[in-house]
C-alpha cells in the first residue's frame, strides 16, 4: 500500500489519544460539582500511570496481536471509557477516577505505540520525520479536544459534562478505528526504494540488529539514554506546571497588575508553549535524520539547558517570556520524536515496539520529579532556582546522551560472552 496512509492513520490515531492532555478543560465543571482541585488532578495523574504501565504491556503484544488489532483495542477502550463516564453522569469522582483515570489510560498505552513503530517500519529512511508528525498529532490533538469543548465548539456550555464525554468517547473511539485500518507492518525485507541502509563502524548494530527487552536492560546505553530522558522531560514538565504561577509573579514584581500579568503568562503558556511544543516534535525529528540521534539530543538538551538558566531573567519581561516559552515547548516537544528513533536506532528498528515503552517509563519519572521539586521551591519562595536547578541537569544530560557508544551485535545475546548478562560497549 501506499505508505503515506500510515502517516495518516498514526495522526488520527495520535489525535484521538491526546486527550489524556486535554484534561484540565473538564476541570472548572468539575469543581462546580464540588471536586477539590486535588481531585481533579487524581484522574489525570492516574492516567498518565495507567498509560506508561499498560504501555509497557501493550509492546509485549505488538507481534502477537498485530499492530491493527492492539491500535483499535486501544481506541474502544478509550472510547468506552467516556461514554460509560458521561453515561454515569460524568461527575462521581469514584466512577470518573476508574473509567476516564485507570481504563482510559489503559487505552491510550495500549494504542500510543503503534504508530511509532509502524511509521518506523514504513520509512526507515525518513524515521525522525514521520515519528515527529506522528507524536505531533498527540499534542495538537490536546489542544483540539480542549477548544472543541471550550471557545471553538462550546460543548461543555450547551450540552454539560456528561454528554460532552459521551460525544468525545464516540469520536475518539472512531478515529481510531479508521487510523487502524493502515497499522501493518510492511511485508518482511521490504525497504523503499532506492534505500541503502546506512553504514556503521566495525561491530555496530545500527539499529538493524533486534534486542530484546531483556538485553536492552542489561546495556548501559539503557541507562545513559533512560536518564537523558527523565532528566529532559522533568524539566519541562516542571516548567510546564510554572510557566504561568512564576511569570505571574515575575511580572508582578516589575510593577504589572495581577490581571494583566495572568493575562500575559496565559498567552505564553497556550500559545507560544502548546505551539512550539507540537512543532518542536516534528522539526526536531527532521533534523535528527541530518544530525543523527545523539547529536540531536545532545543539542537539544544542552540549548534548553542555557534557556533554562536564562529564564529568570526572562520571565519578568513580556516578550523575553515569550520567547523563552517558545524555546522551552519546542526542545520539550522533541523529546517524543528524539527518544522513541534513538531507541530503535541503539537497540533495533524492529523491536522497538517492544522496548521503546520502557524508555518511556523514564517520562513518568520526570513527571514525578520535576514538578514536585517545582512545586517545593515555589513554595519556599524560589522558583528561580528550580529552573537554576534543571537547567544545569540538562546540561548533565547532554554529557550523559554525549557517552552513549553503538551497541555491539554481540550484546543482543546476553549469554555471549558467559557472564549471562550482556557484554560492555567496546
Amino acid at each position: 500500500m501506499n505508505r503515506w496512509l500510515v502517516v495518516l492513520g498514526a495522526i488520527l490515531i495520535q489525535l484521538s489519544l491526546g486527550a489524556i492532555y486535554a484534561w484540565s478543560v473538564f476541570t472548572p465543571p468539575l469543581k462546580a460539582a464540588g471536586w477539590t482541585n486535588l481531585e481533579t488532578q487524581v484522574v489525570f495523574s492516574l492516567g498518565l500511570a495507567s498509560f506508561a504501565v499498560v504501555m509497557v504491556w501493550a509492546g509485549r503484544r505488538l507481534s502477537d496481536w498485530g499492530p491493527r488489532k492492539l491500535a483499535c483495542t486501544g481506541g474502544v477502550v478509550l472510547g468506552v471509557s467516556y461514554v460509560l463516564a458521561g453515561l454515569f453522569g460524568g461527575t462521581h469522582f469514584w466512577s470518573v477516577n476508574l473509567l476516564i483515570g485507570l481504563l482510559g489510560g489503559a487505552g491510550i498505552g495500549l494504542g500510543y505505540v503503534v504508530p511509532i513503530a509502524v511509521g518506523m517500519r514504513w520509512f526507515p529512511d525518513k524515521k525522525g520525520m514521520i515519528t515527529g508528525l506522528a507524536v505531533a498529532g498527540f499534542g495538537f490533538g490536546a489542544m483540539a479536544w480542549v477548544k472543541l469543548a471550550g471557545e471553538w465548539g462550546h460543548l461543555l456550555a450547551n450540552y454539560g459534562l456528561s454528554t460532552t464525554f459521551i460525544v468525545y468517547g464516540v469520536v475518539f473511539a472512531g478515529l481510531v478505528l479508521i487510523g487502524g485500518i493502515w497499522m501493518v507492518f510492511p511485508p518482511p525485507g521490504w525497504k523503499p526504494e532506492g534505500y541503502v541502509v546506512p553504514q556503521a563502524s566495525a561491530g555496530a548494530t545500527n539499529g538493524t540488529v533486534p534486542f530484546t527487552s531483556r538485553a536492552m536492560l542489561a546495556t548501559p546505553q539503557f541507562y545513559l539514554i533512560f536518564l537523558t530522558y527523565t532528566i529532559s522531560a522533568g524539566a519541562g514538565l516542571m516548567s510546564i506546571g510554572l510557566m504561568k504561577l512564576y511569570p505571574m509573579e515575575a511580572l508582578q514584581a516589575t510593577g504589572i497588575s495581577q490581571a494583566e500579568a495572568s493575562a500575559i503568562a496565559g498567552t505564553a503558556m497556550a500559545v507560544f508553549f502548546s505551539l512550539a511544543n507540537g512543532i518542536g516534535r516534528i522539526m526536531w525529528g527532521t533534523f535528527s535524520d541530518w544530525l543523527g540521534r545523539r547529536r540531536s539530543i545532545l543539542i537539544m538538551a544542552g540549548t534548553q539547558g542555557l534557556i533554562l538558566l536564562a529564564f529568570p531573567f526572562m520571565a519578568g519581561q513580556e516578550y523575553l517570556l515569550y520567547l523563552g516559552a517558545m524555546l522551552i515547548g519546542f526542545n520539550f516537544g522533541g523529546n517524543f520524536a528524539l527518544f522513541p528513533t534513538m531507541t530503535a536506532d541503539t537497540f533495533g528498528t524492529e523491536t522497538v515496539g517492544q522496548n521503546y515503552p520502557y524508555v518511556f517509563l523514564a517520562y513518568g519519572v520526570g513527571g514525578i520529579v520535576g514538578p514536585i521539586l517545582g512545586g517545593m521551591l515555589g513554595d519556599m519562595g524560589n522558583f528561580p532556582v528550580a529552573f537554576t536547578i534543571t537547567g544545569v541537569a540538562c546540561i548533565v544530560a547532554a554529557a550523559m546522551i554525549y557517552k552513549v557508544s553503538p551497541v555491539r551485535a554481540r550484546q543482543a545475546n546476553p549469554s555471549v560472552d558467559g557472564l549471562g548478562i550482556a557484554g560492555r560497549a567496546t
